[in-house]
């Protein structure tokens, strides 16, 4: 195995997982968010040469990810009518998994807000590198990230609160 294919393959193992977590967050469905990652992935190694030495190679991932499912989607638009389609909050929980009520919460949000808040809290990145890859000033991310985050409590509240009235049922 060559030098080239030994880094691809170490940088592979490791960032699998988060990016396919980070773009499962923003599609809510797992078998998408897997086959946009792997293309990304696919993508990463043709150009592996060019792009080993880039400063946030898993947000390269994720942003290609979400820029073939935008793809497929907009090739897709005109043969699928959008009526009943719906984020697939019933993934099945695995370890490591996103809540699925939380990926509800989060497939509510606009698009922008859902991309910060995958890129900053999910995949850990700063707010110039989250930025850079998004293609937005720092102070535009950390104005959507502020707004995703009282979104999400918003909707975290309206959970506990709508659970708490089952129990309550379920108890009496």
């Amino acid at each position: 195995m060559s030098q080239d294919e030994e880094a691809f393959a170490a940088f592979f193992e490791a960032s699998w997982d988060p990016c396919t977590r980070a773009v499962l967050a923003t599609t809510g469905d797992l078998s998408l968010a897997e086959e946009q990652v792997a293309e990304a992935f696919a993508r990463a190694w043709s150009s592996w040469p060019k792009l080993r030495n880039h400063p946030a190679l898993p947000a390269w991932i994720v942003r290609t990810a979400l820029n073939v499912g935008a793809s497929r989607w907009r090739k897709r638009r005109r043969e699928l009518p959008l009526a009943g389609q719906q984020l697939a909050a019933e993934q099945k929980s695995e370890p490591g998994a996103v809540d699925p009520s939380l990926l509800g919460a989060l497939g509510r949000l606009p698009r922008r807000q859902r991309e910060v808040v995958v890129l900053r809290l999910i995949l850990d990145l700063d707010v110039e590198t989250t930025a850079d890859q998004l293609g937005l000033a720092p102070g535009t991310v950390r104005a959507h990230l502020s707004r995703a985050i009282a979104a999400l409590r918003g909707e975290i509240a309206k959970f506990e609160a709508t659970k708490e009235e089952r129990c309550s049922k379920a108890i009496s």
